[in-house]
C-alpha cells in the first residue's frame, strides 16, 4: 500500500521561540523540518509529502528538503489563520488518488517510521487512528482553582501526530465542521464529530513536540539515543 498523502503542518507563529520558526532550527545534522520529512520519506506507505508553512519559510523548507534527500515532497502551500484552515489548505494539494491522509506537526521530528506505518495500518482498519501514549501523571479537572474531578488514568492518553484517516471520512469531517462553523485544534475531533471511529495507536514518549527552546536540547539527546551515538 503506497497511497498515503502526508500533510506536515508548519504554519505556527513561533511566539514561544522568540519569533524564530522552530521547524528551521538545527537538530543533529539537519534542521527540525528535515528530520521530520525524513521520517515520512522512509515510510513505504507514504507516496507524497505536502508542507503547509508560512510564505516566508517555504524557500528554506524546499532547500532543506533537497539537502535532506527528500524525493517525496510534492507541494508547499501557505497556512491559514487556524490549524484547521492550514490543514484544509494542505488537503487541497494532495493527489486525487490518495486513499489516506496523514496529518503531522512539523515540530515533531522524532516520530519513528514504524509508528507512522502502525497508525496507517490501524486507520485502514478503523477509518482513523492517531499516535499517542498513556499519561504518566494523575490528571485533575479544575474549575476556578478548585479540583472538581480526578479521571481514571487508565483511560487517558496524550495525543500525538500523525493522525491518519481514510480520505473520504476526513473530507466528510471537514464538510461538517465548515457547515457548522466549528474550528478544531485536533484532526481527530473532525472525525469524532461525525461519529467516526479513531483508534489510539500506541507510539512512544520520544515523539515530543518542540514548542520551547529547551525542547530542542531534549530532542538532540533523544536523536543521539535513537542513532545509538550516546
Amino acid at each position: 500500500m503506497s497511497n498515503v498523502s502526508a500533510i506536515i503542518v508548519c504554519a505556527g507563529n513561533s511566539t514561544r521561540m522568540g519569533g524564530v520558526n522552530k521547524i528551521l532550527l538545527p537538530l543533529g545534522e539537519r534542521l527540525v523540518i528535515g528530520v521530520t520529512m525524513q521520517a515520512f520519506q522512509a515510510c513505504e506507505s507514504v507516496k507524497e509529502i505536502v508542507i503547509v508553512a508560512r510564505e516566508s519559510d517555504i524557500d528554506a523548507i524546499k532547500a532543506e528538503a533537497e539537502a535532506a534527500g527528500i524525493t517525496k515532497l510534492a507541494q508547499c502551500t501557505t497556512g491559514g489563520n487556524t490549524r484547521q484552515e492550514s490543514v484544509i489548505n494542505g488537503i487541497k494539494k494532495i493527489s486525487k488518488d490518495s486513499e489516506f491522509v496523514a496529518v503531522h506537526d512539523g515540530a515533531r521530528p522524532l516520530v519513528k517510521p514504524e509508528h507512522i506505518e502502525k497508525a496507517i495500518k490501524d486507520a485502514s482498519v478503523f477509518g482513523g487512528a492517531t499516535l499517542g501514549v498513556p499519561v504518566k501523571d494523575t490528571i485533575k479537572n479544575v474549575d476556578d482553582g478548585i479540583i472538581t474531578d480526578t479521571p481514571p488514568r487508565k483511560f487517558l492518553y496524550i495525543t500525538q501526530t500523525p493522525q491518519v484517516f481514510k480520505r473520504n471520512l476526513y473530507f466528510e469531517g471537514i464538510d461538517f465542521a465548515l457547515e457548522h462553523g466549528l474550528d478544531f485544534t485536533d484532526d481527530c475531533q473532525l472525525v469524532e464529530a461525525i461519529g467516526g471511529k479513531v483508534a489510539m495507536t500506541t507510539g512512544d514518549y520520544s515523539n515530543i513536540k518542540i514548542t520551547t527552546p529547551e525542547d530542542i536540547a531534549i530532542a538532540e539527546v533523544l536523536l543521539r539515543q535513537a542513532k545509538g551515538d550516546n
